[in-house]
């Protein structure tokens, strides 16, 4: 198997350091807050991951810079571990179906989680919206025009619920908790979402941590949940188990 890493500012020693003391704070969205603070400011960066359907499949841990989804797989396999070699070996569970390394055992799709990562999430959507969740039906990977987003993976046809920004109300939010991971649904056909991050909740003020692609932002950063999701169609939200 081949592999490529990149610590970015960390060694070996002081990540395995920071999984052990993330490790002993209480309750996995805590433990995500703590790790994911740590990433702010990071650069972004996508398609940071090698492989693809002509070429193999290179297990990448790059914490050097990050796009939305890679900096979500980093997190939650870092909350799972105390140590950098079961980080390692996490990742590969998290990223991977059956946590086999090739491209078409790939989660490439934020519901992918929901489906592959079940004893580690659970989708709330449906619990938390008080039955103002929409269901629909997507035939991922699949545009339009009958061309695929990733080709060389198969088309999934998937249902899952999510909640429409008008539905987005107080209760809604209350229901939130820090360390949820959210999905901002999308209306293209083919996809689930159009970006994905962290919820930190503090009080009755709601933030986004997330690796922002913006050319005014390009790195990991905390933004208001409430006015980013002014603009966004409705959201899919996983939350950790403990």
């Amino acid at each position: 198997m081949k592999e490529q890493i990149d610590l970015g500012r960390w060694t070996d020693e002081s990540l395995g350091l920071l999984l052990k003391e993330a490790s002993g704070i209480s309750g996995a969205g805590n433990r995500i807050a703590f790790l994911s603070r740590h990433f702010l400011k990071t650069a972004y960066k996508e398609s940071t991951l090698i492989g693809d359907a002509s070429s193999p499949e290179v297990f990448v841990i790059n914490l050097e810079a990050v796009d939305c989804f890679t900096f979500i797989d980093y997190i939650e396999a870092m909350r799972l571990s105390d140590s950098f070699l079961e980080f390692r070996e996490n990742l590969k569970k998290v990223r991977y179906q059956s946590g086999m390394i090739a491209y078409k055992n790939r989660n490439h799709f934020f519901t992918d989680w929901r489906e592959f990562n079940c004893n580690t999430l659970e989708d709330v959507t449906e619990k938390i919206s008080y039955g103002n969740s929409q269901k629909v039906v997507k035939r991922l990977n699949r545009k339009d025009d009958g061309t695929y987003f990733l080709p060389g993976i198969p088309v999934i046809e998937r249902e899952f619920a999510y909640i429409h920004s008008d539905a987005l109300d107080d209760d809604v939010f209350d229901n939130l908790s820090t360390g949820d991971y959210v999905g901002m649904y999308s209306k293209t056909e083919g996809l689930d979402v159009s970006h994905a991050g962290i919820i930190i909740r503090e009080h009755d003020r709601f933030k986004l941590r997330h690796a922002s692609s913006l050319q005014k932002h390009r790195r990991v950063m905390d933004e208001d949940l409430r006015k980013y999701l002014k603009a966004k169609p409705g959201i899919i939200v996983l939350r950790p188990r403990d």
